[in-house]
């Protein structure tokens, strides 16, 4: 039995109608971008010439839940985008680099001697609520145009600008350090590489982000997302692809 073939023996997919509009869950995989995503799946749909979106960006290091909207339904991406997101993820505390993820090489290192168990519980409390911060210098958002990420890897610095958003819930729920491991509930627009950040300076130490998950935005859980492959197998396996409806 071949790879295709395993793959649509294990998951039962309804009829389609990405003219009309679909909402996919996608766990995304590591290292792709969502718009790498949103190509496959726009691929998998031709001939159909179709609008795909996504509504939230994970950095190519994360995984899990993106949101793919196709045909009518990319009118709704904004909503969808502004929903509360929950993240699992591990951070390294000890360390910092400059992308705050493993994106870049470690920069700096700090000793670990003499933070409790308790000091990281409490180091929590800052972050919850109502809080602001800056964005990564490598990172997707604009200024004057042009991605920070693009403007940080030419070597230019660029004055950021604080960003206000919510943390309603960071719990820490391993500790093996250099490791922790956290869960985090926020509102739309949060960093998760700049919270960690700001998490190792709140103990007068650094940390940076090893691995990240997004388990939910908004009702939408990530144990009912798709595997791209998956759904990009059964796509490529209908012999006849739906036409768009005439206008």
């Amino acid at each position: 039995m071949t790879e295709r073939e395993n793959l649509l023996k294990t998951t039962t997919f309804p009829e389609f109608n990405f003219a009309e509009g679909e909402l996919l869950l996608i766990n995304k995989p590591y290292k792709w971008t969502s718009f790498d995503v949103v190509g496959k799946i726009r691929n998998s749909l031709k001939p159909l010439k179709l609008k795909v979106g996504h509504a939230g960006t994970l950095d190519p290091l994360a995984t899990g839940l993106l949101i793919i909207c196709t045909g009518k339904l990319t009118k709704q991406i904004d909503s969808f985008q502004a929903e509360e997101k929950e993240y699992t993820g591990t951070m390294v505390l000890g360390a910092t680099t400059p992308s705050f993820d493993m994106e870049t090489a470690v920069d700096q290192e700090f000793p670990l001697e003499g933070i409790t168990e308790e000091d990281i519980y409490a180091a929590t409390a800052p972050f919850k609520g109502d809080i602001q911060q800056y964005p990564p210098a490598h990172s997707a958002v604009k200024v004057n145009g042009e991605r920070l990420y693009v403007k940080a890897r030419r070597g230019e610095e660029t004055e950021l600008r604080l960003r206000n958003v919510t943390v309603s819930a960071f719990e820490i729920t391993r500790i093996e350090l250099p490791e922790i491991d956290f869960r985090i509930v926020c509102s739309k627009g949060t960093y998760i590489r700049s919270l960690v950040s700001d998490f190792g300076r709140q103990l007068n130490n650094g940390a940076y982000l090893s691995k990240l998950t997004r388990t939910r935005s908004g009702s939408f859980q990530l144990e009912n997302a798709y595997e791209v492959a998956e759904l990009v197998a059964h796509l490529r396996s209908k012999k006849e692809v739906p036409t768009a409806p005439e206008i």
